[in-house]
């Protein structure tokens, strides 16, 4: 007799943990519907962010509009050249052989190597200044 009660009270206890805590349910749905009233709020928002944020169409510039680069006080160049100008000026003197794609792979670099090493440049295959000073005239007017 004791050894069912036992196992009734077992059984009980195990079903009961089972079922868990009837408030965590209710608990997670209002979570859940605050999260979507919030999501809900800053969609309303967007339309009017997005006023604001865009550009007039006679202000944007085209990217092939845009200077090549800008200079700083010095006259100095202070962006970096586009992988693109970088292939381009190489294929146009005459180092690159392959697809101006924009990704600076084995075959750029190598062709960066090359133009450093005929142009008594540092040989890292890097465009830095000095480099890129050597080759920008190359961007416009071709060898080959």
């Amino acid at each position: 007799m004791r050894k069912r009660v036992l196992l009734l009270g077992l059984a009980g206890i195990f079903v009961i943990s089972l079922s868990g805590c009837s408030t965590a349910g209710k608990k997670k749905d209002l979570e859940i519907q605050g999260l979507r009233n919030q999501v809900s709020a800053l969609e309303s928002q967007m339309p009017a962010k997005t006023e604001e944020t865009s550009i007039p169409e006679q202000v944007a510039v085209k990217s092939s509009e845009m200077p090549m680069e800008s200079l700083d006080k010095s006259g100095e160049a202070k962006e970096r050249p586009s992988a693109r100008q970088i292939q381009a000026a190489l294929k146009n003197a005459g180092y690159y052989q392959g697809v101006i794609d924009g990704k600076l792979g084995k075959q750029s670099r190598q062709a960066i190597r090359d133009f450093q090493k005929a142009n008594n440049l540092s040989v890292d295959g890097k465009v830095g200044k000095k480099t890129w000073a050597a080759l920008r005239e190359y961007l416009k007017k071709k060898v080959k």
